[in-house]
Parts: structure tokens; sequence; C-alpha cells
């Protein structure tokens, strides 16, 4: 029987260290949120949906046919963001959890992900480079209680950290992949980033 995997991507947060939303922010022509829309092989999965507290983000995901799902309180920190998205996706046999601040992740590696974690189904796969660990993640139901009794602002990184016997690397294709924006100074530094 074909595994269904489940996508949710987190666009939840305030951007503290950023000092605005972020997600609306452009690179190379394109807003944050969009980058991470648009990496994702709608194909490979059985439901994708965004959790997000932005409305304007929420009607970005409607349109690409995505589930939108509001998160009244971003304040709760980012378990209830990986609380929300997962009541959406929890009958799939794995769950991939993507941040929306990656600008430089590819589709491919995105889909490769997949691919091993339907070799691997009961493990968690997480994308790497170079034997380092980065986003995104993929779940396999096994670990979602453990999902769902995250608190405040401990995520999906606390039980990897306790369960490193049960994760398998995927390698991305290029090292940037892995580097997310949480500073405007991270933005100008990508920005002088060839594609």
């Amino acid at each position: 029987m074909k595994q269904k995997i489940g996508c949710v991507v987190l666009a939840s947060g305030d951007a503290k260290r950023f000092g605005e939303n972020k997600l609306n922010r452009k690179l190379f022509g394109k807003s944050l949120i969009d980058h991470a829309l648009q990496c994702i092989p709608k194909e490979k999965f059985s439901c994708v949906c965004v959790v997000t507290q932005y409305d304007e983000i929420l009607k970005k995901a409607n349109d690409c046919g995505f589930t939108g799902v509001k998160n009244k309180h971003p304040d709760y920190g980012i378990s209830h963001s990986i609380e929300l998205g997962l009541k959406e996706t929890d009958f799939c046999d794995g769950v991939m959890f993507m941040v929306s601040d990656q600008p430089l992740l590819k589709k491919q590696s995105v889909e490769g992900l997949v691919d091993c974690f339907l070799e691997n189904e009961d493990f968690i796969v997480s994308l790497s480079y170079d034997g380092v660990r980065g986003n995104p993640c993929i779940f396999p139901s096994s670990f979602y209680q453990m999902l769902y009794a995250l608190s405040e602002d401990n995520g999906g990184s606390t039980i990897i950290r306790n369960h490193e016997d049960k994760v398998k690397f995927f390698e991305a294709c290029q090292s940037d992949e892995l580097s997310d924006i949480d500073t405007k100074n991270d933005l100008q530094r990508l920005e002088k980033t060839e594609v």
C-alpha cells in the first residue's frame, strides 16, 4: 500500500530578530514565503498545510491549492504550530515539517528527502549537508505522540536529539539550501549568493 506523506509549512513566527514579517521580504524577485511554497513537490504529498498567523499567507496557501491553518496564538511557540499542522496531517504515515525562511531550498532536494523516507519509513529523515543536519525533516507516525507533547518553543530538534539512532540524513544538492534568514544581515548575505 502506498505511503501517505503530509507536509506542514511553519510560517507563524513573529520574526523578532528580523524586526518585521520577514516572509513578505523579497529575495531574487520573490517573497520568502513564495520561495517556500514553490519548492514543495505537490505530487509527493497527500496533504500540504501552511500554519500561519498572517491572513495574506493563508490566501497564498489557498491559491496554491494547500490548506491554510490560522495560528491565533503564535506566542505559544513553535510547538503550537507543530500541533496545529499535525492535526491536519496525522492521518498520514509520515509528516514533513519545513520552515518558510530557507529561500535557497530546492524542490529536487525535497523530492529526494521524501523518496529517502519512503525507503526508511521507520526513521526520521532530515535534510543535511556534509553531515550537518538541517530542515526540512520527515517524522514517521510512531513519533506523532512525541510531537504533540512538545511545549513552548521546543520543536522537532528536541525529539531528534533524544533519538539520534532513529535519524537518517539525506544530502541536499547544495550547502546553502540549509541557510535560513533570521536577521536582515542574513538576507543581505544571501542576496550576494549566485543561484
